[in-house]
């Protein structure tokens, strides 16, 4: 099956909330959806009385994300969100403006099945899991509040980018990366957070994110997959994307990177010395769809295609118009073939 949905709440939603979101989606006649966790400010506040006894996931007022508790002089923390609060407990409450509690969350969870919206959940988008400064750590963290958030959803993979290299070379940048992505993996097994972290290709030179290095991630960890960002790819390749055959390349590179079907991002891009500039409408720029449209027909391959076009819905449904039509023309001249046969067979 092949998808199509907005990266966020379509333009033209009325509502700005998570449900409105979905909800529009399916009357457009999309299928999929990727949620925006913008930011992920997380505080601390005692735990009222009546919270007492009852687990941070049952709570209705509060994304809890984990529980510090006092035993003397020393502090623990828990992160099972099963674990009954008790009174003294220090709760850390995170806002992440994608919804007020997990019940909420499930509640979409289920809306979302009932409409055949699928959803996936996008960390902020400057991310940093490379360097050893502050923003490295508000990072990973972002990755493991952005599971938990996905994980009541039902979303099919969170996706995130890795980072600038920095001052560190390539090599160590992808040790870095392997280090803190796999203690990562770890984090969601022990949490059983099912969705898999999608690494997504990066679109500019000083950016971690090649075809290589996110392939090669991919490959030494099941529980990493690739988002095919095909803009970013694009650009960094210096506009390689131009026949079927070349995104027919491209996703073989990517074959034994991902169990499922794969997750990618399209939009058009502007381009100059092989680095990305900035994401264009589809009809703008030198990065066409129909040539992708006509390798996923003929591949039969299933696959998730966000628009991350400043159209978003609109270049959304362009795409589903232009797949539908590259694959009635297929049919068509798969029927006319048959018949020719069938004629040459009767004579």
């Amino acid at each position: 099956m092949i998808r199509f949905g907005p990266a966020g709440i379509p333009l033209s939603c009325k509502g700005r909330t998570l449900r409105d979101g979905i909800e529009d989606v399916h009357n457009l006649g999309l299928t999929a959806m990727e949620g925006q966790l913008v930011r992920a400010n997380v505080q601390e506040r005692s735990a009222d009385l009546e919270e007492v006894g009852m687990a941070p996931r049952d709570l209705k007022t509060d994304m809890v994300i984990e529980i510090i508790r006092k035993k003397g002089s020393k502090e623990t923390a828990i992160s099972n969100l099963d674990e009954p609060i008790r009174n003294g407990d220090t709760l850390v409450v995170l806002s992440s403006g994608i919804s007020r509690c997990y019940s909420e969350l499930r509640n979409l969870r289920t809306m979302a099945d009932e409409l055949d919206v699928q959803l996936a959940i996008h960390t902020p988008y400057y991310m940093d899991v490379i360097g050893e400064g502050e923003l490295c750590f508000k990072s990973m963290d972002s990755i493991r509040w952005a599971g938990l958030i996905a994980n009541e959803l039902g979303a099919r993979i969170v996706v995130t980018h890795i980072g600038l290299y920095g001052d560190v070379t390539p090599r160590t940048a992808f040790k870095r990366a392997k280090e803190r992505l796999t203690e990562l993996a770890k984090w969601y097994r022990k949490h059983g957070i099912k969705s898999p972290i999608g690494l997504e290709l990066s679109g500019r030179q000083e950016v971690f994110g090649s075809l290589s290095e996110v392939s090669r991630l991919c490959k030494e960890s099941k529980e990493l997959v690739p988002v095919v960002n095909f803009a970013h790819y694009h650009s960094r390749e210096g506009g390689v994307l131009r026949e079927p055959k070349n995104f027919d390349k491209l996703l073989d590179t990517l074959e034994g990177c991902s169990s499922g079907e794969l997750y990618a991002h399209f939009s058009g891009v502007e381009h100059e010395g092989g680095n990305e500039k900035r994401f264009t409408s589809i009809k703008k720029g030198d990065l066409r769809f129909e040539p992708l449209a006509e390798s996923l027909v003929d591949r039969n391959q299933p696959i998730t295609i966000i628009s991350s076009s400043p159209l978003l819905e609109h270049d959304a449904m362009y795409m589903k118009v232009i797949l539908e039509r590259v694959l009635t023309k297929k049919v068509s001249k798969e029927i006319k073939g048959n018949s020719k046969k069938e004629k040459a067979g009767s004579k």
